[in-house]
């Protein structure tokens, strides 16, 4: 789908909101956190719900941002018939410090910081094949909080959530939290057991896993499908 196709999804959707006397209303800025620490983006009561798996070291999970973010946005969760969940599948420790920055703060903030980490991620991922010994044992050695931060600051991750809108004592406060970290980790290795899931980033829609589903050409004829049976 271009771009132009995508503005022209985004015009429907929001003449559909008109007709229907939600003229002020765009799900995607309405934003909440589940009981097990994922985020929800959209219509609560959607017919069609949509729970992405995912992982901010992945490259594919980058390049699937890329190509289907707005789609996903525009097309589907403006006008309130698709609901997605964004939920953390960490694969190392850097994994886990961009998971606690990402969800430093309020709800609100979250899908853009979820897209700013994603979109940039070529960018702040460099030190990850380039680090030095030294830096490795920083990483993966002392307190939890201790390495979080040291891979906050090498990383250019403080930098990033900066040009947020965060302060360093707001990022530490999050980075340092150890019942957050236990809570994250802990979710993630029950969804790496779900059956089906078995890469990143990994679907599922109302509940149903689509094994092999890692791209959005393939979840785009899955979501379509849901949709059209939900209308």
């Amino acid at each position: 789908m271009r771009f132009s196709t995508i503005v022209k999804v985004a015009a429907l959707a929001g003449a559909a909101l008109m007709l229907s006397g939600q003229t002020n209303h765009n799900w995607n800025t309405v934003v909440a956190v589940t009981a097990d620490s994922a985020h929800r983006i959209g219509n609560p009561e959607a017919k069609v719900k949509l729970v992405e798996y995912v992982s901010y070291t992945c490259p594919h999970c980058a390049e699937f941002t890329r190509e289907a973010d707005d789609r996903i946005k525009l097309g589907y969760i403006m006008a309130g018939t698709v609901s997605l969940e964004v939920r953390h599948l960490i694969r190392d420790p850097v994994d886990l410090t961009v998971v606690m920055l990402a969800n430093c703060g309020p709800p609100a903030k979250f899908p853009l910081n979820h897209s700013t980490f994603m979109l940039q991620q070529a960018r702040w991922i460099a030190p990850l094949s380039s680090s030095t010994a030294a830096q490795r044992v920083r990483w993966t050695s002392g307190d939890g909080p201790s390495r979080r931060r040291a891979i906050a600051n090498d990383f250019g991750l403080y930098k990033m959530m900066e040009g947020r809108g965060y302060n360093r004592p707001e990022l530490d406060r999050c980075l340092g939290d150890e019942a957050v970290a236990r809570r994250f980790a802990e979710q993630s290795d029950k969804d790496w057991d779900l059956p089906g899931v078995d890469g990143t980033p990994s679907f599922s829609i109302n509940g149903v896993v689509m094994p092999g589903t890692h791209t959005w050409d393939t979840l785009q004829r899955q979501l379509d499908e849901f949709v059209q049976k939900s209308a």
